[in-house]
């Protein structure tokens, strides 16, 4: 675990305490397996990142998402790395966006599970603030194509990514319920 709780509570400091959650997510084999490659170096976070672009939201869809569906960036932190240089380095690749960090929002620790096996997994949440950039994703490997969407639209991806049925895709779909909440 190189997100340490020291290096949390410099981010509670510097960006406020977020709200708290938990949930539980089941995964089929596949989308486990996916999730447990993801895991590199005992990587069990990621930084979910609400850009702000005037009054809407920079948001990405990746390859493999059906036409329509888009969510916010994520990424993980590095080892090594400092949490707000990898939060901005993640927003810079999917996103071709320089951001600033506004306010720590959410914290969620999340089980995904499959059988017998489980998954500890933190999601870090922020509001940001885009500040320059062509809005273009960079990592084109990961990303398929980036859109700006009202606050409203976040909705109707949540249908979208509810009708998947990828635990993941769920879990997103929480995350979107449980931001709107707060926003």
């Amino acid at each position: 675990m190189f997100v340490t709780p020291e290096i949390i509570a410099e981010i509670e400091k510097q960006y406020g305490k977020p709200e708290e959650r938990s949930a539980r997510f089941e995964m089929s084999v596949r989308h486990f397996a996916n999730l447990k490659s993801s895991q590199k170096n005992g990587r069990s976070h990621d930084v979910t990142l609400f850009i702000r672009k005037d009054d809407k939201f920079v948001v990405i869809a990746k390859h493999f998402y059906p036409p329509g569906l888009y969510r916010p960036p994520s990424g993980g932190i590095n080892p090594g790395e400092g949490f707000v240089d990898g939060a901005k380095r993640e927003a810079k690749e999917e996103t071709g966006c320089d951001v600033e960090l506004v306010r720590y929002l959410m914290r969620v620790s999340v089980e995904f599970f499959c059988g017998a096996e489980a998954v500890d997994w933190t999601s870090h949440v922020f509001l940001a603030d885009y500040i320059s950039g062509v809005i273009k994703p960079l990592d084109t490997v990961e990303i398929r194509e980036i859109a700006l969407a009202g606050i409203d639209k976040f909705l109707y991806f949540k249908e979208l990514l509810l009708a998947s049925d990828s635990g993941g895709m769920h879990y997103r779909a929480y995350l979107h319920d449980e931001i709107l909440k707060i926003l």
